[in-house]
């Protein structure tokens, strides 16, 4: 079923973040030293041109693949990918419940 892709303990929060800057690499095509670089304000949908509406939507296929959850539409609010320490916030949540 996820053949190829690995699953996170989700008992872990700083895997769940790494998780989530490896897909921001992946998806994004960004370089992973300017990913390993952002903190919790670094601004992402709107600032970043890569993260568009096709992105967000890959992007959260991507989490839900590697951390193993299912992101219902109405648990997704645009103020969540408006910041990386909010998209990592709404991650860890879905991940860690």
């Amino acid at each position: 079923m996820f053949e190829g892709i690995q699953i996170v303990a989700l008992n872990d929060s700083g895997e769940v973040e790494a998780t989530l800057r490896a897909l921001l690499v992946d998806v994004l095509g960004l370089s992973k030293d300017r990913v390993d670089s952002f903190n919790e304000e670094t601004e992402l949908f709107g600032a970043l041109p890569e993260l568009d509406s096709m992105a967000v939507a890959t992007l959260l296929t991507g989490l839900e693949d590697r951390l193993g959850m299912l992101i219902e539409d109405d648990d997704v609010e645009a103020e969540d990918f408006m910041t990386f320490g909010r998209l990592v916030a709404f991650a860890r949540r879905k991940a860690l419940i």
